[in-house]
C-alpha cells in the first residue's frame, strides 16, 4: 500500500499543533507587516495579527515561497511514497497554479489538489483526503475525489465593517463611505472560485437571518439534503469568538441535530476583510466516507 503525505497551507485554518496531532503538514502563509516578513501561526499569532491591524499597520499577504514548498516535498518523499497537496482555491490566489507547475518535476508523486475551497471548508477536505489516505487510498484517486466533489461546499460571510474590503480595492472608496454612512453589513459568497457579493444587510441580526436562509436553501436545492444528513456544517469568525459562539446557538436551532465545527478564519482571510465578521460553511459528505 502506497504511503501518502497530506499537505495543505495555513489558508485552511490550521494550526500547527493540530497538523502534528493529526500527522499531516501545514505550509504557514507569509505577511508583510510594515515591511517585516511573519508567518501565520509560527511567528504572528491571531492575537498579535490583529492589533496589528487595529494599529493601523500596513499589512499585505503572499503565497508561500517556491522553495518551502519544494523542500517540504522534498523531505516528505525520503519518508512517503506519494503526496497529495490542497492549496486554497485557484480563484482566490496563484499558489494552486503554482504548485501544479511544480509538480511536474516529480514524476508523479505530488497531486495537487485544485477543489476551489478555503478556510473551513478547505480544512475538511484536509480531514477528507487523511481519511481516504487512511482507506488506502493512493494520492491520485484522492486528488480525483476531492476534485470531483470540488463544488459541493458553499459559504456566506457577513463583513462587519467596509473598512478592510476597500483598503483592498474590493469597494470602491466612494461605496464604501456610502455602506458606512448606512451602516450596511454585506454578506458576501463563496461558491466555487471566487468571493461574490451577495446581500446587503442592515443590522448584524438581518445579515445573520440571510446566511441561515441561504443556508437552508443550499441544502435543500443544491444538496438535495434538508435536513443536513449528510452534510458538514461550520462556523467561522474573526477576532470575536463570544458573537461566534453566540451565533453557533443560533445556527443550531436552525439545524438541530447537527454536529458544527466552529474555527477562527485563517488570517489571510481576515487581513481582506477584518474583525466582526462572521461566516457558516457547509459541505457535502463524500460518499466514500458515508
Amino acid at each position: 500500500m502506497s504511503k501518502v503525505a497530506i499537505i495543505s497551507d495555513s489558508n485552511s485554518g490550521i494550526a500547527q499543533k493540530q497538523a502534528k496531532e493529526l500527522g499531516i503538514h501545514i505550509l504557514p502563509m507569509p505577511f508583510f507587516i510594515d515591511q517585516e516578513t511573519y508567518y501565520e501561526d509560527v511567528n504572528l499569532t491571531q492575537e498579535q495579527f490583529y492589533q496589528k491591524l487595529k494599529d493601523g499597520c500596513d499589512i499585505s499577504t503572499s503565497m508561500p515561497s517556491v522553495g518551502s514548498v519544494t523542500d517540504l516535498w522534498d523531505e516528505l518523499l525520503q519518508e512517503y511514497d506519494e503526496i497529495v497537496h490542497i492549496p486554497m482555491s485557484s480563484g482566490l490566489s496563484s499558489s494552486c497554479e503554482t504548485a501544479v507547475m511544480l509538480a511536474q518535476d516529480y514524476e508523479g508523486k505530488v497531486f495537487v489538489v485544485n477543489n476551489q475551497r478555503i478556510s473551513v471548508t478547505q480544512k475538511q477536505s484536509v480531514m477528507d483526503a487523511l481519511a481516504l489516505a487512511e482507506q488506502g487510498r493512493t494520492a491520485a484517486e484522492i486528488q480525483a475525489i476531492l476534485e470531483r466533489e470540488k463544488l459541493a461546499s458553499s459559504i456566506y460571510i457577513m463583513v462587519d465593517t467596509l473598512t478592510y474590503l476597500k483598503k483592498g480595492g474590493r469597494i470602491t472608496p466612494a461605496a464604501a463611505a456610502l455602506g458606512t454612512l448606512l451602516r450596511l453589513k454585506p454578506v458576501l459568497q463563496i461558491q466555487g472560485e471566487k468571493l461574490d457579493a451577495f446581500a446587503k444587510a442592515r443590522t448584524v441580526k438581518q445579515a445573520k437571518s440571510i446566511m441561515l436562509d441561504a443556508m437552508k436553501k443550499d441544502f435543500e436545492n443544491r444538496f438535495l439534503d434538508p435536513e443536513g444528513t449528510h452534510m458538514h456544517l461550520e462556523i467561522a469568525y474573526t477576532y470575536d469568538r463570544a458573537a461566534a459562539e453566540a451565533f453557533r446557538e443560533e445556527v443550531f436551532s436552525v439545524f438541530p441535530g447537527t454536529d458544527i465545527v466552529m474555527d477562527p478564519l485563517s488570517l489571510s482571510v481576515s487581513c481582506h476583510i477584518g474583525p466582526g465578521a462572521l461566516a457558516i460553511a457547509c459541505s457535502k459528505q463524500i460518499p466514500e466516507l458515508m
